[in-house]
């Protein structure tokens, strides 16, 4: 895979410089210092997405990207930034009269490069993007998507709003913690699950409440290395329960994943004798433990309630909650080491949405 991680724009100019460049960007962009550094070098811009991408959104994105004959994407913004622009690098060679999404895979070969602006999503170091087509989540992943270069600016942190960065930050913790007891883990993605987690623990507050430029870089380290470790093991139940949440409740991704997870990880917690990881139950009970010299289920729980993040509020409960309990993609499930199935998915909700 060989990604290149910087930590400034100067190490990509040599890229810019020779190749006309499709620069996907976030809705931040026009007020980051380091716009003027890409006006410098020959691109044509794309904007037109949406915070949750459609596919449609996508195809247009494509199609600008080959009627301008670029030849390399760059996305500066979050993650939906940059899965939009994994999406183009992916599909721009493919056939254009068939939906993408129903085609085989290959590596397009066009370079991309990924400088977020939040720190979070770790879309700039995984395989994974996400988009929606006709209201359902797709999950798109292949591995030549990962970024061949992520470009992390902690400056670029500073005036974010404070709920995206609550949001953004979240979303990497819960990454990390479901990395670790994942099925798919390994000593790699644990040590940086490890990283991950001691870094937003130690400074979620200064970042948070105070600002400071030292937590921004802790924090977007952390936010890559929980990116490198889901791209190992991808993630698991509380992802796979958030992405309804986040269509039916219009609540930001990370969002919707910080509610979920105090249920997933409480029915774990509770169950480590169904485990289902070919490692066993006693491998289990040694992550889960390991978790919790670090950040223990009433300390994820405090945060929530220390940073005022809401739960969703039902319209019509019981229909909603049929809605969310048949939404959930199995594929995620067969990464949590124990095994959930609609009914309990179901009361799950229950208390999740108000």
């Amino acid at each position: 895979m060989g990604q290149n991680i910087v930590k400034g724009l100067d190490q990509i100019s040599h890229l810019l410089r020779e190749k006309k460049f499709l620069l996907v960007r976030g809705r931040s962009y026009d007020n980051l210092e380091i716009r003027s550094f890409f006006d410098n070098f020959p691109h044509v811009e794309f904007e037109d997405f949406t915070p949750n991408p459609l596919y449609e959104q996508v195809c247009a994105g494509i199609e600008l990207f080959n009627r301008e004959k670029c030849e390399m994407v760059v996305a500066v913004g979050g993650g939906s930034a940059i899965d939009v622009a994994k999406c183009i690098k992916l599909f721009c060679k493919l056939d254009h009269s068939i939906n993408y999404l129903q085609q085989d895979r290959f590596d397009s070969g066009v370079t991309l490069i990924a400088v977020p602006t939040t720190a979070g999503t770790g879309s700039e170091s995984t395989r994974h993007a996400v988009i929606y087509f006709e209201g359902e989540k797709q999950s798109i992943s292949h591995v030549s998507i990962v970024p061949d270069y992520a470009v992390l600016i902690p400056a670029v942190l500073k005036n974010l709003p404070v709920y995206q960065k609550k949001c953004t930050m979240l979303d990497a913790l819960c990454q990390a913690v479901e990395s670790w007891w994942s099925v798919n883990s390994t000593e790699e993605s644990k040590k940086y699950s490890r990283e991950a987690i001691a870094a937003i623990c130690e400074n979620w507050e200064a970042y948070i409440f105070e600002n400071t430029d030292e937590s921004a870089v802790k924090i977007m380290e952390a936010s890559n290395y929980a990116g490198r470790a889901i791209n190992i093991t991808a993630t698991t139940a509380a992802h796979a329960m958030s992405y309804k949440i986040t269509s039916l409740y219009h609540f930001p991704h990370g969002h919707a994943v910080a509610v979920c997870m105090p249920e997933v990880w409480e029915y774990l917690l509770m169950h480590t004798d169904d485990c289902v990881d070919i490692r066993g139950e006693e491998y289990l009970k040694e992550s889960l433990s390991h978790i919790a010299e670090m950040i223990t289920l009433q300390q994820f729980k405090t945060m929530l309630l220390e940073m005022d993040m809401k739960y969703p509020e039902a319209g019509d409960k019981e229909m909603e909650l049929e809605i969310l309990a048949k939404s959930v993609n199995p594929v995620r499930l067969k990464n949590y080491p124990v095994t959930l199935n609609a009914n309990t998915m179901k009361e799950m909700y229950r208390r999740i949405v108000q």
